[in-house]
């Protein structure tokens, strides 16, 4: 692994991008503070490996991120890195969605990452070293069917952190954003709320024609990359021809994409 810390701390550990980046740090030899809302998948988590300990924390409150950053420095130390991979994604037409679906998205998948950044960021300032590592999503780069509040929540995440390393690329800290596509994980399958996604029909020929990748794929490539010093990461070929042929020709992007 391109990490050279000894301290994680890794959001949206319970499943997904975060439990699978969580397990993998611990194997190396990190100590993990693993941080969800799903007690239960924390609770397995935690048996995984003696290196991972686990705490309940909504990451849309302010207070529970400072006094939960504050427990993971007093009981394993100063963070090396963090992975934020928490999110949810409720699916529909903008039209079909209540406010509140538009407004949690935001919270959580913009506003924790602002809270977040805010509160484990200026230490690792003031020692000129450590790894953010924020997964955004090409959702917050091109539009995508039935994810237009969720596209909106992660245009914020993109932007916040692209600038976050404009700013701090004299540090000798290490940022990235991940925008990955689609990923085979439990986001597509449904959001905690029971919103579904992908039926397991339409998530096999995703899978077989490179729209939606798989967990290990992603993290692998962010360990390249971060090594390299991207700061940008498009992992996969859909996301970076999605991305890319949106900026040449919205129109034709949207004629492609099935479901609009």
């Amino acid at each position: 692994m391109a990490f050279r810390g000894n301290i994680a701390l890794v959001t949206g550990g319970a499943s997904g991008m975060g439990r699978m980046s969580a397990i993998r740090l611990a194997q190396h030899g990190a100590k993990v503070f693993a941080v969800d809302m799903d007690e239960q998948g924390l609770a397995s988590l935690d048996a995984e490996h003696p290196n991972i300990t686990t705490q309940k924390c909504d990451i849309s409150d302010y207070e529970q991120v400072k006094v939960m950053v504050e427990k993971t420095r007093k009981d394993l130390g100063d963070i090396d890195r963090l992975t934020h991979a928490a999110g949810i994604m409720p699916l529909g037409k903008l039209n079909d969605l209540p406010v509140e679906a538009y407004i949690r998205q935001m919270r959580i998948n913009y506003e924790g990452t602002v809270y977040l950044v805010k509160t484990v960021m200026p230490d690792m300032l003031a020692r000129n070293r450590g790894d953010i590592i924020c997964f955004g999503s090409i959702a917050g780069e091109v539009p995508l069917p039935r994810a237009g509040a969720y596209c909106a929540s992660k245009s914020a995440t993109n932007s916040y952190i692209k600038q976050l390393i404009l700013e701090n690329k004299k540090s000798d800290m290490r940022i990235m954003l991940v925008c990955p596509p689609p990923v085979n994980t439990a986001l597509l399958d449904s959001d905690k709320t029971g919103v579904k996604g992908f039926n397991n029909s339409e998530m096999q020929r995703a899978l077989k024609f490179g729209l939606v990748v798989q967990p290990e794929f992603i993290l692998d490539q962010i360990e390249k990359g971060i090594d390299k010093g991207k700061g940008v990461l498009f992992p996969g070929y859909f996301a970076k021809l999605s991305t890319g042929l949106y900026r040449l020709s919205s129109s034709l992007y949207t004629k492609l994409l099935p479901g609009f």
